[in-house]
C-alpha cells in the first residue's frame, strides 16, 4: 500500500504529514516555506510512493469558504499540474491550529517550542490526515 500525505497549506509555510504505508498512523513530516512545497513534494515522491494527497481546504464555521480558500485553490491546481497522477482530496480544516496547539500544551512542550508556528502546521498536518483516516472507516 501507498502512503497518503496531507498538506497544511499556508501563505508563508506548509506543514505537512504523511501515513505509514498500511495508511493507519499519521506522522508529522516537515514544515517547508510554501514556495518550495512543490520542490520538497518532487523530492520526496522520488523515495516513497503517495497515493493521494489531502488539503486542508479553509472553511468558516457557517461551512463558506474562508479567506485563504482561493491561495488554497491555486495550490491545489499547482498541485495537480506537477503530480497529474496523484489524485487530490481536500478535508475541512477547521479548528486544526487551535487543536494543534492545545495538544503541544498537552503533550508538555516548552513554551518556547509552542511559539515555532512550523511546529503548529506540522500537528495540524496531522490533525487533518488523522480526521481523513477516520472519516473513511466510517
Amino acid at each position: 500500500m501507498a502512503r497518503i500525505l496531507s498538506i497544511d497549506y499556508g501563505s508563508k509555510r506548509v506543514g505537512l504529514a504523511v501515513t505509514d504505508p498500511l495508511q493507519i498512523i499519521a506522522t508529522a513530516l516537515d514544515t517547508v516555506p510554501s514556495h518550495r512545497a512543490i520542490e520538497y513534494l518532487k523530492k520526496y515522491l522520488q523515495g516513497e510512493t503517495v497515493e493521494l494527497f489531502i488539503v486542508g481546504e479553509p472553511k468558516r464555521l457557517n461551512n463558506t469558504p474562508a479567506q485563504s480558500a482561493p491561495l488554497v485553490n491555486q495550490f491545489v491546481k499547482l498541485l495537480a499540474k506537477n503530480f497529474p497522477e496523484t489524485p487530490i482530496k481536500l478535508h475541512d480544516e477547521r479548528f486544526t491550529s487551535k487543536m494543534a496547539f492545545q495538544s503541544m500544551i498537552d503533550s508538555g512542550m516548552k513554551k518556547s517550542e509552542r511559539r515555532n508556528k512550523e511546529n503548529i502546521d506540522k500537528i495540524s498536518a496531522v490533525i487533518i490526515l488523522q480526521s481523513y483516516l477516520e472519516s473513511i472507516k466510517k
